[in-house]
């Protein structure tokens, strides 16, 4: 069982910028691939970002609509996965959760509670 905590969301101007944090608990953190999606009302859940697990040498993957603005990072000594979230735009407004599973294929078991994030124009 993994849990994730995430923290950071807030109310920023656009062109602002946020990182999201996520801390999880309960397996060896190096070997739990991590991801970012996010929801908005009346929309799917969209992914943002992932990063494999360090055994699967930490490589990051992003959307198109948030590659070369966000920055996914993990930090193995604090368990925690990172979301830098730079020259945020309205339309980034949602709910973001963060997902964990073990190992680097299949679907992601672990879910945390969700940070809203709001842009305003």
């Amino acid at each position: 069982q993994v849990t994730l905590v995430e923290s950071g969301g807030g109310l920023v101007q656009a062109g602002g910028s946020l990182t999201l944090s996520c801390a999880a608990s309960g397996r060896t953190f190096r070997t739990i691939a991590m991801a970012w999606f996010r929801r908005t009302p009346g929309k799917d859940r969209e992914f943002v970002s992932a990063v494999t697990s360090s055994y699967g040498g930490a490589v990051p993957t992003y959307a198109d609509s948030v590659k070369g603005r966000f920055t996914i990072s993990r930090d193995n000594n604090k368990d925690t996965v990172y979301l830098q979230m730079n020259s945020l735009k309205p339309e980034d407004t949602a709910v973001y959760y963060c997902a964990g599973r073990v190992g680097d294929r299949g679907s992601y078991d672990y879910w945390g509670q969700g940070t809203q994030v709001t842009v305003s124009s």
